[in-house]
């Protein structure tokens, strides 16, 4: 059977197991795993049957995310298959390990008001949570190419209408390229 395993921050212990243990059942039902949550260590051992390995990969997901700050809901967004977890080291993006620097440039992501974050959730389609030196994304491959490069811009001091633009843009042309990919043919239609 495989099994892994995931650190959980002390503060976000809680929120892995939920109400009543109902979110790491709810993890465990949702990926067809056994979740076992060591709160003291901080450690959940994540194990699934031999036949699905790639539900324990996504119960891990779903586990670190919710660490990452993500409430269990939109970490539940990881169930779609085409949706994936990406995590951005502050520090070492910006090479900055004071507490004031690293307040600083976490301030530049979230914004006044969790506008700038709200905005990059908006332009990229992806799931953003800024927690401790972390800045973690949920989103399709797609999207978590757009916000990376988006925040990456930020943390480097990038302006934020500069980072808007550029998304917008972004958004823009995928969304072309949509419209224009060919329909999906059926080889029997001649």
């Amino acid at each position: 059977m495989p099994t892994l395993y995931a650190r959980i921050p002390e503060d976000r212990i809680g929120v892995v197991i939920g109400t009543g243990g109902r979110t790491r059942q709810e993890i465990a039902r949702a990926t067809a795993t056994e979740v076992v949550v060591d709160a003291e260590e901080g450690e959940v051992r994540l194990t699934g049957p031999d036949s699905d390995p790639i539900a324990v990969l996504k119960a891990r997901d779903i586990v670190l995310a919710i660490g990452r700050g993500f409430s269990p809901a939109r970490a539940m967004r990881l169930l779609r298959p085409d949706t994936y977890l990406g995590i951005l080291d502050i520090k070492f993006t910006t090479g900055h390990k004071e507490k004031a620097a690293l307040r600083r440039i976490r301030s530049r992501v979230i914004g006044a008001g969790g506008r700038a974050r709200e905005r990059i959730e908006e332009l990229s389609g992806c799931s953003v949570s800024v927690y401790g030196s972390t800045v973690a994304l949920i989103g399709t491959e797609e999207q978590l190419d757009r916000a990376t490069r988006a925040v990456e811009m930020l943390l480097k001091g990038s302006e934020h209408s500069t980072v808007f633009h550029l998304l917008a843009r972004l958004r823009r042309d995928a969304e072309v390229a949509e419209a224009m990919a060919p329909l999906p043919t059926d080889g029997d239609a001649e």
